[in-house]
């Protein structure tokens, strides 16, 4: 379990010097965009893309209520909407909750907002996935994605227990139960410990409104997607719970395997904590290209349904531009990496990236590095 007690000005990345690859690499990004009169948010082509990432989720649920189909077609619609849900969450929310989307913090708040109808909440996402992933990347203690209270070994720092010498054949299980999770208790017990802690930081005031908005959010999500099609649909009652099932299990199962394949994969840095006072090894940004990797840059397709998360390396280094981007920038990071001497970690294709991915997991199983 990542102590998230630590204060994160405890871990300090050295300063970047004027000739350093950070310095550099800001320049080339800065001058692509000022010389292509680009704007690094979205475009019209991501405009297009977010009608469509939505469509692929709420076309489904409307069709429920307008044709009230069978049950084999109701679960159906419903695994339909899990691969929207986690289409939305990758392609929409995830660049929006970045300040990626839009220049307009608010107009990027309302877009992010539709985390709340794929089940999640906003400040506990910014919070594990901005701050903690983002900040301190495969880190074991601080970065909240490597957390899966003991079920999986994703670090070699953490304890070996018997049953994770299995792990490479239920993860697939466990990640079908993220989304599931997510929505039943994760947000309610991230909130409570992040505040705790002292990540959150919020005023009594704020955390007295944030619990209302989680709350209402939640019994909103269970009405839209559970009671209505219990009240209005003309199948057993069991039918929608089956199909509410189905959606999660596809949208958590795609989700995991789509963020694992960066960070968790058999040629990237798992970090150890430095003790005392003493800095991490690599400025920021080299910290980022030695524990992130790509994969599948080359396929449109895969870029178009993951939202840009196969340009993994990109995004940690890029956070606040629109995934839309990356494929250009990407060859402008893997340039500059190899003139300094720096990892570009990538898999070449989706299969090369899951099957790094099983790797690891079964290398950590057994405490043998790959």
């Amino acid at each position: 379990m990542p102590n998230t007690a630590y204060p994160l000005q405890k871990v300090r990345f050295p300063r970047s010097g004027s000739d350093s690859f950070s310095k550099t690499l800001h320049q080339r990004i800065n001058s692509y965009f000022k010389e292509r009169s680009l704007n690094p948010k979205a475009n019209s082509t991501m405009f297009i893309k977010t009608i469509s990432m939505l469509a692929i989720y709420f076309v489904p649920y409307l069709s429920l209520f307008i044709f009230n189909p069978g049950p084999w077609v109701v679960v159906g619609l419903f695994a339909l909407m899990g691969l929207g849900m986690s289409f939305v969450g990758m392609s929409v929310m995830h660049d929006a909750a970045h300040g990626a989307y839009h220049r307009s913090p608010k107009v990027n708040d309302f877009i992010a907002s539709s985390i709340y109808l794929i089940s999640g909440n906003l400040t506990t996402w910014r919070l594990q996935h901005n701050v903690l992933h983002h900040t301190y990347t495969n880190i074991e203690g601080l970065d909240d994605d490597l957390d899966s209270r003991g079920l999986l070994r994703l670090h070699p720092d953490q304890p070996l227990k018997p049953l994770h010498r299995f792990q490479v054949l239920y993860a697939p299980f466990l990640y079908s139960l993220l989304t599931l999770n997510w929505v039943m208790m994760k947000d309610f017990a991230q909130l409570i410990r992040y505040q705790k802690t002292g990540v959150a930081k919020l005023s009594e005031e704020k955390l007295r409104k944030e619990w209302v908005k989680l709350i209402y959010t939640k019994v909103l999500y269970f009405s839209l997607f559970i009671v209505l099609p219990q009240v209005f649909l003309e199948v057993s009652w069991f039918v929608p719970l089956i199909g509410f099932v189905v959606m999660h299990a596809i949208a958590g199962f795609v989700l995991s395997f789509v963020f694992q394949l960066a960070h968790v994969v058999d040629h990237v840095d798992a970090v150890t904590m430095p003790t005392g006072e003493k800095p991490m090894d690599d400025e920021f940004m080299e910290h980022q290209l030695k524990t992130t990797s790509d994969f599948a840059r080359r396929s449109k397709i895969v870029g178009w349904f993951v939202g840009g998360l196969n340009f993994q390396v990109e995004h940690h280094l890029f956070p606040h531009i629109c995934h839309i981007h990356y494929p250009a920038i990407s060859e402008i990071v893997k340039k500059t990496a190899n003139e300094f001497g720096l990892p570009y970690n990538e898999h070449k294709t989706l299969g090369a990236a899951i099957k790094g991915h099983l790797r690891s997991l079964k290398a950590y199983g057994e405490m043998k590095m790959a």
